[in-house]
């Protein structure tokens, strides 16, 4: 059956790849791309997707009642998933309001437009991070989705704030609403200020390499492929007013990536410097993705040394991508975080 699906902050890393997947997979549905285009959203990112008839792209910040609600009357989306949010934890401890403003204010817009329009399903995309962390010294300990929120930064608090509006809006108003939450993506398209779009690149162009710490926290990486999967299954067989946890199974310390990515690429680990610490650095994320294997039949499909090398290719391969994005203003921004310490 057609289906016309809005993805916000789809010009961003898991929203273009989520595009791509459900392009790919449902040739007869229509995908409506909503992004403002701030930093992290490139619209160079779905130049493939524009070829295709069954794709619009709408510049529209989620934030703006008026324009999403013209948007959704025209579009009569039979879905609506929302990735769009700022998303990195430097920026949020540097601009707090920006924050509130996308990820608690514009998921509440997209709600209300939803509601009035009586559209059939809207999917919130969150974070482990909303669950805080996990000592480095309890392997057997992981998030599940009954672990109680405890955020650590404005980005987090931002995303549990939505992740809770989300939840008292099904109970409320019997808004039929899923969340999921998912562990740290990597893959195509992955924003140049990321930990391992970061490494590679840095480590291509023979510079520095920025490590926090002592590089010891430790991250459960999961494919973006097979987070899109994921979605995928949540938006079409997901029970309304669940919570889905995403993960990959592959935990790795931030130390052991960044050396991984030096081997592959052939360069001396002499590059690695430790930098002043985050504030608040969370030590350990870990999800157990137990409820979505069991109710829905999904696991992760790809190993960490299959897609990390998959990862490093595609930069490899797509040096004009990234070669743009890194001049002007996240050129900036690098040398704000990084220069200095």
């Amino acid at each position: 059956m057609k289906k016309t699906i809005v993805v916000t902050g789809g010009a961003g890393f898991i929203g273009s790849n989520f595009v791509y997947h459900m392009l790919k997979k449902y040739p007869d549905y229509r995908i409506v791309c909503v992004d403002c285009l701030t930093y992290a959203g490139n619209l160079s990112t779905l130049k493939k997707a524009l070829e295709n008839p069954n794709f619009r792209f709408s510049k529209t910040n989620i934030c703006d009642r008026k324009a999403i609600k013209e948007l959704f009357e025209e579009e009569k989306p039979d879905i609506v998933v929302n990735f769009a949010a700022e998303s990195h934890v430097d920026r949020s401890i540097e601009t707090p309001e920006l924050f509130l403003q996308t990820n608690v204010l514009g998921t509440e817009t997209l709600m209300d437009v939803c509601r009035e329009l009586n559209i059939p399903r809207y999917h919130q995309v969150s974070t482990d991070e909303v669950y805080g962390d996990l000592p480095l010294d309890r392997p057997d300990l992981f998030f599940t989705e009954k672990t109680p929120l405890h955020t650590s930064s404005p980005y987090s608090a931002s995303k549990a704030g939505a992740d809770l509006l989300v939840m008292a809006y099904v109970r409320t108003y019997k808004f039929p609403a899923t969340i999921s939450r998912c562990s740290n993506n990597y893959g195509p398209y992955h924003f140049p200020e990321k930990l391992i779009p970061l490494m590679i690149i840095n480590a291509l162009n023979d510079k520095p390499l920025p490590v926090y710490g002592d590089g010891k926290n430790v991250r459960d990486w999961l494919y973006v492929e097979d987070h899109c999967k994921a979605i995928d299954l949540i938006i079409h067989e997901g029970e309304i007013g669940e919570v889905y946890n995403v993960g990959g199974h592959n935990e790795m310390a931030n130390i052991d990536i960044v050396k991984l990515i030096l081997k592959e690429l052939g360069k001396s680990e002499d590059l690695i410097t430790f930098v002043e610490d985050r504030k608040g650095h969370d030590r350990r994320y870990a999800i157990d993705p137990t409820k979505i294997h069991t109710q829905l039949g999904w696991l992760p499909e790809t190993k960490f040394e299959n897609g990390i090398v998959k990862t490093i290719k595609w930069y490899l391969d797509h040096k004009d991508w990234w070669e743009e994005i890194i001049s002007g203003e996240y050129q900036n921004y690098y040398e704000k975080m990084y220069g200095d310490k």
